[in-house]
């Protein structure tokens, strides 16, 4: 896309109620694309000058190309890790579960907000959801958002042909939801991609168990996403009001009484194959 045509759907969407503005790529690494890299970053400076937060999921990102990013505005950059180091061999071989904490390292180093998440419908067990949080929990800081993903299967793709893949409903989005949110309280956990499949009543189980953001907008990355309008018509039953940009959130009761403290946990130093 042109950086005009982002600028202009950047507008709609801050017109529409949003505070981030998210654009990706649907490649494995940024690598030597130069001249994309340099679109990117005035697409970057843009949407930033608008006074929205910037996250872009680019792939795999060096340290000098995430510091870019940070100088352009770039609030949060999104890298998931998918699923548990043990069950991702068995779905992903475009790149390690290395390459992915690499790239979150240089995006943390860089000053530069962390948004990484996982894909639950993939084959894996509960213990590789368990076994996802955990890498996330005991990173070296908690990621500032945490996108719970249902895989929106896609005909003639591996896991879309796949019989034995189960489908995942909304109690399981709802455990792995509260999950995050008990280990990662300050954490914004975000409702996404599959959401379409799931009715108000089972998005609002889902916002009860601890999301607190959603991604909207007409599309993510490669799956269809609900209209701004319906999302709005939704917000607005259940009484839900958006945040300013820029301001994380709210610190429950609980925690600005002193009843609740929140710690950092010191990861230990591991290698994933």
């Amino acid at each position: 896309m042109k950086v005009k045509e982002v600028l202009e759907a950047a507008k709609r969407a801050k017109d529409a109620g949003s505070t981030r503005f998210c654009m990706g790529a649907a490649w494995r690494e940024l690598g030597n694309k130069k001249n994309a890299f340099n679109h990117i970053l005035d697409m970057v400076k843009g949407v930033n000058g608008m006074g929205l937060e910037v996250c872009c999921t680019l792939g795999m990102l060096t340290a000098e190309q995430a510091k870019q990013l940070k100088e352009a505005g770039l609030s949060a950059y999104n890298h998931n890790l998918d699923t548990s180091p043990e069950h991702y061999p068995k779905v992903i071989t475009t790149r390690s579960y290395e390459d992915r904490l690499n790239t979150i390292a240089n995006v943390r180093d860089a000053g530069i907000s962390v948004c990484c998440g996982g894909i639950l419908g993939l084959g894996e067990k509960d213990s590789d959801r368990v076994g996802l949080l955990h890498v996330l929990a005991t990173l070296p800081e908690h990621p500032e958002s945490v996108p719970i993903n249902a895989l929106v299967s896609v005909e003639g793709t591996p896991l879309g042909d796949d019989d034995d893949i189960s489908n995942v409903d909304a109690f399981d989005m709802s455990r792995m939801i509260a999950t995050a949110r008990i280990v990662m309280p300050r954490t914004m956990v975000r409702l996404s991609a599959g959401r379409l499949s799931f009715s108000d009543a089972e998005q609002f189980m889902m916002f009860n168990a601890g999301a607190n953001s959603i991604f909207n907008g007409d599309k993510l990355l490669t799956t269809s996403n609900p209209e701004f309008d319906a999302d709005q018509a939704l917000f607005e039953k259940l009484g839900f009001v958006g945040k300013p940009a820029h301001q994380g959130p709210l610190p429950p009761p609980a925690e600005e009484d002193g009843g609740v403290v929140i710690t950092k946990v010191e990861a230990q130093q591991q290698q994933f194959a």
